[in-house]
């Protein structure tokens, strides 16, 4: 979901109690990721936290429900995505009850507050940027100061908090440190919206002093404003020039809401894209088209020096049967992308014109070109276009151009997924080998599933020839996941062979290889958890990566094969005949990588015809179901015995069936299991 609660609270005084002492009424506070789900994330905890606190019978809980809980949800997605496109940090989000104002002693206002960790730009707002800012455009702000009674930015060292205030009152007159509580902070600027006249259009209007905007950050830059605008009157935003009657109307904003929901789930950047045009078509235009470009796509593209160019992901058309017709026409004249020696997003992501297909769809239309635009990075270009027109009229440009960046953050997160996919696949497939080893007497089945599929797995394997007449096998799990588990993988497979190719018995190869994994492994894995997760902390010494591991050696004779194996740390491989009965093969033993100079002993057992060793990893074991575990009272045991008779191809398939079936939920840890069976 993308929130990590970290406080929660609801206070309710007595309905005598007076509203302004005490403290506030209800409060709730969490720490989003700061990525696609964050807005999502965000409407949810207010509209729960709206709903929570209508129940609790204070005065004015009547306004906590209906428009103003709409408001207060559509104001906290537009400030939540503001914060992740612009800044990219962890957004921390607090909505509370506050008093409203003095003369009306027992009603309430909320108060939503959105804070991130880059404080050196200032929001969007309607007012041009100056030259030197990246210009950024979007009515994102408009909307927070058109809905709310009141709203500002407020300045602490290393962190910005943009807030807004929503009431019952339309009219108020106190001054905005008041809407922050007793413990505000200074205010760095404010906007305040007038209710539109009786019988209005619905605009809004808010008084500016555009001198008084803050131009640095942090302390100094406060108190300079307040200096300038004396403590009670805050300064305050530029008023928007315009605020089209359309864009003002529920159904816009309810569309943003509804779209930015539907583009967080989605993982793969065609599928955004074609999400997009079911929402653009028919409701705002006849037509759309979403290209899509990745970083050298277009490098150098128009001037035939490298780059393919953009792609054209897809093409929407209220009729479909001319998809097709205007797909070829578009694929002719795609739009240009900006040359790479200006900044990504030195054009911003407004609307320029766009050449109207007329091959295709006739004469007489008009069409825009938006950029996607995500990280400062170059994603693509979404075109729209509407026969019979001039030109679109300003609130569907706006309206677009909003949509446009839910989409290139949508299409960014896809990227971003992809490429982790990519890269996890790719280890693992360098973790595991290739092909595992043809044993004469012996047929083998193996299971591997990582609990994150493609990404790097925790549990491992291996079957290889060692020489001499030997086969070698492992089957092994290592403490953690992710990049400090592969690591250590990595090492451990490598060595095991080099040892057991170099002669060593199964003791020796034990030995040693614990000794490695005190030293070599730790420093490797705890260079993998810095470059991931950051530097360790003073008190953060190096960490223990320990590997449980089962390991054994084949040897081929005549009427059998001759295993010698030991577990160190392992669930024990347990041994089926052919008559059912099912016993433990090996003795248990300490981790490798803990215990320093520890010595490891072996045993040996001669595998007859029809003999099966069934060789797992604890997420067989463990496999819970509720307090149960699949291993409880002997179950691995007892499910093994109800596969006497079968192949090993069979035996590993069932097992694994077995397991998956035990509980509800998917497994929450890696599973493997190798089945070794003689002829």
């Amino acid at each position: 979901m993308g929130v990590i609660p970290t406080q929660r609270e609801t206070v309710s005084r007595p309905g005598g109690a007076s509203a302004r002492p005490g403290g506030l009424p209800a409060r709730t506070r969490a720490t989003l990721a700061g990525g696609s789900h964050a807005p999502g994330a965000a409407r949810d905890l207010v509209h729960g936290a709206l709903t929570e606190w209508s129940g609790l019978g204070l005065p004015g809980a009547e306004h906590l429900a209906g428009r103003l809980a709409e408001d207060a949800v559509l104001v906290v997605s537009e400030l939540v995505t503001n914060a992740v496109v612009h800044a990219g940090t962890d957004i921390d989000l607090v909505c509370r009850l506050c008093p409203a104002e003095d003369d009306e002693p027992e009603a309430y206002a909320v108060v939503v507050e959105v804070s991130d960790r880059h404080p050196s730009r200032a929001p969007r707002d309607s007012t041009p940027e100056p030259p030197h800012d990246t210009p950024e455009y979007g009515r994102g702000l408009q909307l927070v100061a058109t809905l709310a009674e009141a709203w500002g930015v407020t300045y602490r060292r290393g962190t910005k908090t943009v807030w807004a205030r929503l009431g019952p009152i339309a009219e108020n007159t106190a001054n905005a440190g008041e809407a922050y509580g007793d413990d505000a902070p200074m205010t760095a600027c404010t906007a305040r919206a007038e209710a539109a006249p009786a019988g209005g259009a619905g605009s809004a209007r808010t008084d500016a002093d555009p001198a008084a905007r803050t131009a640095g950050t942090g302390a100094d830059a406060v108190a300079g404003d307040t200096a300038r605008t004396g403590a009670d009157v805050p300064a305050r935003l530029p008023a928007p020039t315009h605020h089209p009657r359309d864009w003002l109307g529920r159904g816009a904003l309810s569309f943003l809401a509804e779209a930015s929901d539907l583009l967080a789930g989605q993982l793969d950047e065609d599928l955004v894209a074609a999400l997009t045009g079911q929402l653009l078509v028919p409701r705002l235009a006849d037509w759309c088209a979403v290209w899509l470009e990745d970083e050298l796509s277009a490098r150098g593209w128009g001037d035939g020096t490298c780059g393919p160019g953009p792609r054209l992901a897809r093409v929407c058309h209220g009729g479909e049967h001319h998809i097709e017709e205007l797909r070829r026409t578009l694929e002719k004249d795609p739009p240009h992308p900006p040359h790479p020696s200006h900044p990504p997003d030195a054009a911003g992501t407004g609307p320029t014109a766009f050449p109207w297909p007329a091959e295709a769809l006739g004469p007489g239309g008009s069409a825009l070109a938006y950029r996607l635009i995500a990280g400062g990075r170059p994603l693509g270009t979404l075109v729209i276009g509407r026969a019979g027109l001039l030109r679109f009229p300003d609130e569907v440009t706006g309206l677009v151009e909003d949509l446009g960046r839910r989409v290139a953050l949508a299409i960014g997160a896809a990227r971003q997924y992809a490429r982790q996919v990519t890269i996890s696949a790719v280890l693992q497939r360098g973790l595991l080998p290739g092909a595992v080893a043809e044993i004469p007497g012996l047929r083998s089945a193996l299971v591997h599933e990582p609990r994150e599929q493609g990404g790097p797995s925790g549990d491992f394997y291996d079957l290889f020839p060692a020489g001499d007449g030997r086969w070698c096998f492992a089957v092994g799990d290592v403490q953690g996941k992710g990049p400090e588990a592969a690591v250590v993988i990595g090492l451990a497979r490598p060595w095991l062979r080099l040892l057991a190719r170099e002669g060593y018995g199964v003791p020796e190869v034990l030995d040693r290889l614990n000794q490695l994994l005190l030293d070599d492994a730790t420093e490797a894995a705890d260079a993998a958890a810095r470059a991931f997760v950051g530097p360790a902390g003073p008190a953060d010494g190096p960490q223990t990566r320990f590997l449980s591991l089962l390991y054994g050696e084949l040897v081929p004779f005549d009427g059998g094969v001759r295993c010698t194996l030991a577990s160190a740390g392992h669930p024990l491989p347990l041994l089926l005949g052919p008559d059912g009965t099912v016993t433990t093969a090996a003795q248990p033993q300490t981790l490798l990588g803990v215990v320093e100079d520890a010595t490891y002993i072996s045993e040996t057992l001669e595998l007859r015809p029809g003999d099966t060793l069934l060789c797992v990893t604890d997420g067989v074991t463990e496999r819970r179901s509720g307090p149960r575990q699949f291993d409880d009272d002997d179950g691995l045991a007892l499910a093994l015995a109800g596969c006497a008779g079968l192949d090993a191809d069979l035996i590993a398939e069932r097992v694994r069936d077995l397991v998956h079936a035990f509980g509800d939920d998917p497994p929450e840890d890696d599973l493997a299991l190798l089945v070794l069976q003689t002829d």
